[in-house]
């Protein structure tokens, strides 16, 4: 005899409950789909037919990495897959192409990496050709603190379905926490390619075949000795504050040994730091819901571990996201969640989400959770924090610098704070060691020329990297002008590193320092209100062949420099608006203008 199977019971919205039917029937639907979803399997090999293009878009690194990795699995499993960046790259190019996948970072306020820019806006011109014979597909990468999460991937994905374009599969849109749904994409489109070349699998042995990476070029894809997997535990040999007591914010510099590691960085390159959650959180939430902190929890990737470990080392437990109050109101049935889930309710949503975390959740919709499993499963990964390295590999020898501002504010009633900069501030004294990393950052390098003039801009925290560079310029006794803006709130309490500075500008080796004080006048001034004033100078700097890098805040100094160094070059150029644009977008192509904001 054979079992019948049984029918998987989903939760539904009952007609009693206080939605139209319209919303009722949306919810009813996202039920069904939560329970009824699962990660698709890897279909069965298939013959080796196809022509791909691995297309990335990245500014830090990251869509490359993936890239890479995806274009060798593709060439494992006998296809030609070829690797290319949409830096230089045409859409006449990708006119050309048959199959290509785009690897898609989003960057600051929902931008394509600076350096993709230019290939983007010929992209959407009104008259380039239509992609009926393209067939594609898009990962789009972002971080969900930003308000326009993953656009440039969105965007780019509906400009190729405008243009005729068919998508191989449909597109994902990857947080910080990338693995489960990389992974499921993944799965998703090695199936898809597979039903494609199905059809021609009766063709004769004398197809092509192409074939996977020699063994010589596969020995130097090895990974990192340290990595995001697998960090150097590096001991504090020094925590400083760089503000004054009396400055309403606090700004630290802090120093890790790396004398006892293979770690290698570069001047422009990130510090990744594992963070750990505060402990006394970690207690509320265990006493809130009543569990025990030794209770047995299997986690992806750690596998079996404690209750208390796991939320402390391993989960988010500071901010809302839309997928934990999505799983929150099916365990619970809470009708009040659901109502914020309804399309309609977004800016609701965003509203409650704002500047909450999982305590709040669970004190104003208490008694939903009571197994441990079902808390573990609706929380994200707790993911890596980036900091622009501020020392130079060789003025520092064995030490990775940082510069970081200590997040703290009250919000909901609640004194709340940045997770890694509370936890150097508070619970890290000088002595104790914590995980860390490199991301390198290819995109934000020195000018090879060692005489070629550099024109940095970063307030606050943005002047780490130009801390290295200029270290690492006078190490290296490069003989190029440099020419620094930096700005803070008030020169008494917040000029960071200000007896460097001021050492270097008396030794000449910083050419130039201008400097902005928002509040140290009644009027505020800033970067770029010093930039518009040095326009002259900034002109001619950018004539004698000057680089220039931007580091900081995305949502509004960025784009104020950025704005400021067109009305720039339209100025004392003499051009047009469309002619100044251009000669922007001619700096980014000869790789003279370069940005690391966040």
């Amino acid at each position: 005899m054979t079992s019948t199977p049984q029918p998987t019971l989903v939760p539904f919205i009952p007609d009693n409950a206080p939605f139209s039917d319209d919303q009722r029937a949306w919810l009813n639907g996202f039920l069904a789909g939560v329970y009824s979803s699962a990660v698709p399997a890897i279909a069965p090999e298939a013959p080796p037919t196809l022509k791909i293009a691995v297309l990335y878009a990245s500014q830090s690194g990251t869509a490359e990495g993936i890239a890479r990795k995806l274009a060798k699995e593709l060439k494992a499993k006998g296809h030609v897959a070829s690797l290319l960046s949409l830096e230089g790259y045409t859409p006449a190019a990708l006119a050309a192409e048959r199959y290509a996948i785009l690897i898609a970072s989003t960057y600051g306020e929902g931008d394509a990496p600076d350096a993709v820019q230019p290939f983007y806006e010929q992209l959407c011109l009104e008259h380039f050709p239509r992609y009926e014979n393209l067939s594609y597909a898009v990962l789009a990468l972002g971080d969900s603190n930003y308000e326009h999460f993953c656009k440039f991937g969105v965007d780019l994905d509906n400009k190729l379905t405008a243009l005729g374009a068919t998508r191989i599969a449909d597109r994902v849109d990857c947080d910080i926490d990338l693995d489960l749904p990389l992974a499921t994409w993944k799965s998703t489109l090695f199936g898809k390619l597979n039903e494609i070349v199905a059809p021609r699998a009766s063709r004769p042995a004398s197809t092509p075949i192409a074939t996977s990476l020699p063994i010589a070029a596969r020995a130097n894809t090895s990974a990192p000795l340290h990595n995001r997997e697998n960090p150097f535990l590096a001991p504090l040999v020094d925590k400083r504050p760089l503000t004054l007591d009396v400055s309403s914010k606090l700004t630290l510099h802090m120093a890790f040994s790396i004398q006892d590691s293979a770690i290698h960085y570069e001047a422009g390159d990130a510090c990744g730091v594992i963070p750990q959650n505060d402990p006394r959180l970690v207690e509320e939430i265990l006493h809130k819901l009543n569990f025990s902190g030794s209770a047995p929890v299997q986690l992806l990737k750690v596998g079996a571990t404690t209750l208390h470990d796991a939320l402390l080392n391993h989960l988010q437990i500071t901010r809302l996201t839309r997928k934990m109050i999505e799983a929150y109101a099916t365990i619970g049935q809470c009708h009040t969640l659901f109502g914020l889930l309804i399309p309609e309710q977004q800016s609701h949503l965003d509203a409650y989400t704002s500047d909450r975390g999982l305590i709040d959740l669970l004190l104003d919709y208490p008694g939903v959770l009571h197994d441990p499993a079902d808390l573990v499963a609706m929380l994200p990964k707790l993911t890596p924090r980036l900091y622009s390295i501020s020392s130079s590999p060789v003025a520092h020898a064995g030490e990775i610098h940082t510069t970081v501002a200590v997040v703290r504010y009250r919000s909901h009633n609640r004194e709340r704070g940045g997770v890694c900069s509370t936890l150097f501030a508070d619970r890290t004294p000088t002595g104790q060691s914590l995980p860390i990393y490199i991301q390198p950052n290819k995109k934000f390098r020195l000018p090879k020329q060692s005489d070629a003039p550099i024109i940095m801009i970063g307030p606050g925290t943005g002047i780490a990297p130009f801390r290295s560079f200029l270290h690492e310029r006078r190490a290296l006794a490069a003989t190029g002008r440099n020419w620094l803006f930096f700005g803070e709130r008030s020169a008494t309490t917040d000029f960071l590193y200000r007896d460097e500075l001021e050492s270097m500008v008396t030794d000449q080796h910083l050419t130039r320092l201008d400097l902005a004080f928002s509040r140290d006048q009644e009027h505020k001034v800033y970067v770029q209100d010093k930039m518009l004033e040095k326009a002259s100078h900034f002109w001619k700097w950018l004539q004698e062949g000057a680089s220039i890098y931007v580091c900081g805040d995305a949502a509004r100094m960025a784009k104020d420099v950025d704005a400021t160094l067109h009305r720039i070059v339209e100025q004392q150029g003499h051009l047009d608006p469309a002619a100044a644009s251009e000669y922007v977008n001619s700096l980014k192509e000869q790789h003279r203008y370069h940005r690391d904001v966040y």
